[in-house]
């Protein structure tokens, strides 16, 4: 992380303070950092790009080496803290950034950090790479549902509650695998070879939002 890539992000969140995301400009930016713009746009395409840039960065920081399957919810408590530590840039941003955005940057977090944990869970089980990313995804929008209704509601709640909550979406190696087949996998050769039974025809998002609605 460059000196100059931080004093921006920090001159975003310092004006996210006092107005809207949707009044921010990139002079607002430049002036605040005594910068050019041509140096703004070396490092962020615009306002959201940079927007993307500290939530990432803030996620990996509070994420740390919490990326295993018994400390991941360490990670994601701190994660959460981390959040409300910024409530009021991430409130902004959540009131000013289209849904489809917001779940854009819960899901680049939450995907990379699922993805290890099912890489730990699958442990065993003959999955392909591809099937790995879906589950990942799957589960993803369970993590970006409850945090993004945890934001909602002014994050009332402890991080430490929600952090037990998300748990409870992937918990036991066996509830991982009654998870594998509520979602359509199937064991037609071996206990440890699982396969799709049906080749899911929606989004993972899509399969999620289904099961949770007992449509399938």
């Amino acid at each position: 992380m460059t000196n100059t890539k931080q004093a921006i992000a920090e001159s975003l969140k310092h004006h996210l303070l006092r107005k809207p995301i949707t009044k921010i400009t990139i002079n607002d930016i430049t002036e605040d950092c005594g910068i050019s713009r041509m140096t703004f746009y070396y490092h962020f395409n615009d306002i959201y790009d940079l927007v993307e840039w500290v939530c990432t960065e803030e996620a990996r920081a509070a994420l740390s080496d919490n990326r295993t399957l018994d400390t991941w919810q360490h990670g994601f408590t701190a994660l959460l803290e981390t959040v409300r530590e910024n409530k009021i840039f991430i409130l902004n941003v959540y009131r000013s950034v289209d849904r489809m955005q917001i779940e854009h940057y819960l899901k680049r977090v939450t995907e990379r950090l699922l993805l290890v944990i099912i890489n730990e869970q699958a442990d065993g089980i003959s999955i392909s790479d591809e099937n790995k990313r879906y589950i990942a995804n799957f589960f993803t929008y369970g993590f970006i549902g409850i945090m993004l209704e945890w934001i909602h509601h002014d994050m009332r709640e402890e991080p430490e509650q929600i952090a037990e909550i998300t748990g409870k979406i992937i918990k036991t190696r066996e509830s991982f695998e009654q998870d594998l087949r509520d979602m359509g996998f199937t064991f037609p050769d071996s206990k440890t070879n699982f396969v799709f039974a049906k080749p899911p025809k929606m989004s993972a998002k899509d399969f999620f939002m289904a099961l949770r609605e007992r449509k399938i």
